[in-house]
């Protein structure tokens, strides 16, 4: 019996709403003549596609670099006390001063067509037998490759204790992220026919099954049933069913392609069908217009000419803007305080106007509609402005779903597919459907707010039924009420993003937006061996009921659909186990279903085998700390929904290591403190920066940034959840060389440049020694803005890059996010920041006498404080 888990998800279930539908005059025609353009930013080349390859079956895997949200290699996630080569920057070093990256947020997808040669073979046939297996395919060949750099899902530890009391100790836990898109490279073998599955419980063949070789039948790995083959696995020796590429590698993606399928789209033609259309606040003053319209101009001239675009501005009322009018910006204007009917739409989709465009026709025509944008006129403050931002999605929903200019051209497309809807936001939604009171002394606020929540949720699920994704790119000084908007985002698959302004950052987001490639029709599968137990799930999904009993006779997996597939997300997976284990191996089996940007239906099945042991040091030694730490901020972080929680939350770490030091550790001799267990000694400190840091702490001011910070985190990819946790320190060298160091404050040397990586910031400090040397700081800096541009070109939200001098007021964003250690013995430096002992005694000295006192604990003060003894 496979795993039959009720887990605690960690999300919300959507609900399909009813489409509010009240009457709305005729829309009408508004012209504006545009002034002269701005000039446009440098642009992104088109995307370049991948060429196909059809790796050659090997037993070799495939290593698996980071290109999501850093440049680190080897192992997946970053060991901070090992830190990998530093990057060598060339002499002299190339500006820095780059306003937008010349890439795509994420590595696009290989193109498939009808006209691959990919391999293929006979639809299986299964049948059942009963007879004793004799051969196999040999363990000793997966046995050989480092797990985390041979698949996309990561586990707290490489091992899994048989006692069940202490694998389900909840403090320390046991669990995995699983990463559905995760660009593998090199790419992952891919198969062109249908799966070999088991008719018991739905598992797929894989690289740890038994194979009968004179029969060709399998051993399912999770419920160990016996499967036919209908021959096709029937081979004279154990190295030739490594031909068969599902069992020669962990992971396998099997693509459906070809237009016998039903809404087919040839390549040439699906990223077409597939829109964006930006829907723009309307209530600007003129500084953050002038902003916005640089970025705007940017956005434009960096997509490709097969893009196609709408724009759509709101205030008091929508105005849907017209491609077919050259000579000016004409927009027909819509009524922004009730959603739209169903006959205005209709005279608006099915009139003269066209409102969906492609690049190469009409770009032109948007820098003019663009150019023509106003500032807002009247003396009213910022959050007392009428947005009806509520509709406005509502009118760009309609025209993604109705006809376009192409219908008429013979091209076909499926409605809504893909599409992408972008917010430029600079203030809350307060007129409309969806809207809120302008003040929040408003006597009726509390009810509004709960009604505008279950409407935004409403249009976001809307949205994903319609295969429409909502990112909500916020900026300026007026707070939004994220709380309102978020529902919006998160239902349909999108992000909500803050930025001080509309400037470089928000441009950035807006190209990284549109251009990152994103799957749909998700549905994620995971089963286990019948002895573990899915306990929580927290990633970007909701639980799905797919009822396959008539196909498969036992099939318990857990099925969760997904909102959207993208590279930079992860579903956190917490597990235990239903008794003490038997057997010497439990497998995962993780298999993700999509259709991705080229319409091509993907099922990437990957699968793992970890042993079991009775040794709990040999446990402990086997523990990846990294992603221990994130499955635990993520269950920590889902329940911290307010500041008043997130304040709790910290407690709750405490307890955490008080815990494990007395489940774990050692007690100290002549004492009753237990000492925290060595092995665990980084786990620790990965603790006290989430304890400290943004997530958790008082760093982050608002609460709209903590709430926007918390719902990125907890869907966040592994490389990145690891940065929000816990910052990366890198110190510059002469010759524009990196070291990796520890987080702490004594990396603030004077004569040194810092960059700190923490996720969605990153921070170039420059000591007040460097910076009075005018020649060795202007290099250090432009050395520090290339690696932190190189580490984040591909992260999506692109964070804020902030540049500052020691001592300047600025710097405490930088000092607040590395650990105090200046207050603790030298012997104690030495053993946390071990570069200390390449310093004179002259430069400790200085160092010493560079810190200001206060009062935050050390992370040695912290342990004591705790009654355990630091590791």
């Amino acid at each position: 019996m496979a795993n039959p888990p009720q887990p605690s998800l960690g999300y919300s279930v959507t609900a399909i709403p009813s489409k509010p539908d009240s009457s709305t005059p005729q829309p009408e025609k508004n012209s504006v003549p545009p002034p002269t353009m701005l000039p446009g930013a440098s642009r992104f080349p088109p995307p370049k596609l991948q060429q196909d390859q059809i790796p050659s079956p090997s037993l070799q895997n495939p290593k698996l670099l980071s290109p999501a949200n850093g440049v680190k290699t080897g192992s997946l996630v970053p060991h901070l006390s090992t830190p990998p080569g530093p990057p060598v920057f060339t002499s002299p070093v190339r500006p820095a001063a780059v306003p937008f990256r010349t890439s795509p947020a994420t590595p696009q997808p290989v193109a498939f067509t009808s006209g691959s040669t990919l391999p293929t073979s006979s639809p299986p046939h299964f049948s059942n037998g009963s007879i004793e297996l004799q051969h196999q395919v040999p363990f000793a060949t997966n046995d050989s490759i480092p797990f985390e750099e041979s698949s996309c899902a990561l586990f707290s530890a490489r091992k899994v204790l048989k006692q069940k009391k202490l694998a389900n100790v909840p403090s320390l836990g046991f669990g995995a992220l699983f990463s559905p898109g995760r660009e593998i490279f090199p790419g992952p073998q891919i198969i062109q026919r249908e799966p070999h599955r088991c008719h018991n419980c739905g598992a797929y063949a894989n690289f740890h099954c038994k194979i009968l070789l004179s029969s060709g039948q399998w051993q399912c790995v999770i419920c160990h049933k016996l499967n036919g083959s209908e021959g096709e696995y029937v081979a004279p020796s154990k190295e030739d069913l490594h031909n068969f590429l599902e069992l020669s590698s962990p992971i396998i993606d099997y693509v459906q392609i070809g237009n016998k399928r039903s809404g087919f789209i040839p390549v040439s033609d699906s990223r077409m069908s597939a829109p964006t259309v930006l829907v723009i606040d309307d209530c600007l003053d003129e500084t953050h217009l002038q902003h916005l319209q640089s970025s705007l101009h940017a956005f434009v001239d960096s997509l490709p000419p097969i893009a196609r675009i709408g724009i759509i501005l709101y205030g008091r009322t929508v105005s849907v803007y017209d491609f077919s009018e050259e000579s000016m910006a004409s927009a027909d204007v819509l009524p922004g305080d009730k959603s739209p009917t169903q006959e205005s739409l209709k005279a608006l989709i099915y009139g003269t106007g066209v409102y969906l465009s492609t690049m190469h026709a009409s770009k032109e025509v948007a820098h003019k509609i663009i150019s023509s944008l106003r500032s807002f006129g009247l003396n009213i403050a910022e959050a007392s402005r009428d947005r009806c931002l509520g509709t406005a999605v509502e009118v760009a929903m309609a025209i993604i779903q109705g006809p376009s200019a192409e219908m008429s051209r013979g091209i076909v497309k499926r409605a809504g597919g893909n599409s992408r809807i972008i917010v430029c936001a600079g203030g809350p939604n307060t007129y409309g459907p969806g809207s809120v009171p302008h003040s929040f002394s408003h006597p009726n606020y509390p009810h509004m707010e709960k009604t505008a929540l279950k409407w935004m949720e409403n249009l976001g699920c809307e949205a994903h039924r319609h295969n429409t994704v909502v990112d909500i790119l916020c900026a300026g000084t007026c707070p939004v009420r994220v709380p309102v908007l978020q529902p919006l985002s998160k239902a349909s698959g999108g992000v909500l993003v803050l930025h001080d302004d509309f400037g470089e950052a928000f441009g950035v987001n807006l190209q990284k937006a549109a251009s990152r490639a994103s799957g749909f029709h998700g549905l994620l599968e995971i089963r286990c061996s019948d002895d573990i137990l899915i306990t929580q799930v927290v990633g970007p999904g909701e639980e799905a009921h797919v009822d396959t009993h008539e196909t498969f006779k036992n099939n318990n997996a857990l099925c969760i659909q997904m909102l959207s597939v993208e590279e930079t997300q992860s579903f956190a997976l917490s597990m235990e186990t239903k008794g003490d284990i038997k057997c010497d191996y439990v497998f995962f089996q993780f298999a993700v279903q999509y259709t991705n940007v080229y319409q091509a239906d993907i099922i990437r099945v990957v699968t793992v085998r970890l042993p079991t042991v009775d040794s709990v040091s040999a446990y402990l030694e086997s523990v990846q700390y990294e992603v221990a730490a994130i499955l635990m901020a993520k269950r920590t972080l889902l329940r911290a929904k307010s500041h008043s929680d997130a304040m709790d939350m910290r407690g709750t770490i405490d307890e955490r290591i008080k815990d494990i030091a007395l489940k774990f550790g050692s007690l100290v001799p002549k004492s009753k403190l237990h000492r925290f267990p060595k092995e665990l000694s980084a786990l620790s400190e990965l603790l006290f920066h989430l304890r400290r840091g943004p997530l958790l702490g008082s760093i982050v001011g608002h609460e709209d940034e903590r709430s926007v910070l918390r719902n990125l985190f907890l869907n966040a990819s592994s490389d990145l959840s690891l940065c929000m946790v816990a910052p990366r320190c890198l110190m510059h060298r002469e010759g524009g060389t990196f070291e990796e160091l520890p987080a702490y404050d004594l990396a603030m040397q004077s004569d040194t440049a810092v960059v700190l990586d923490h996720g969605t910031d990153v921070f170039i400090w420059l000591g007040a020694e460097l910076a009075a040397d005018e020649g060795r700081s202007a290099a250090a800096l432009a050395a520090c803005r290339t690696l932190a541009e190189e580490i984040t070109e591909l992260r999506f939200p692109a964070p804020r890059i902030l540049a500052f001098k020691e001592g300047s007021s600025q710097a405490r964003y930088f000092v607040s996010r590395l650990i105090p250690a200046h207050k603790d013995p030298p012997y104690e430096q030495e053993a946390r920041f071990p570069q200390l002992k390449s310093l004179t005694i002259e430069q400790r000295m200085k160092l010493k006498t560079s810190f200001i006192h206060f009062d935050d604990p050390s992370f040695c003060e912290w342990m004591r404080s705790l009654k355990v003894v630091p590791p």
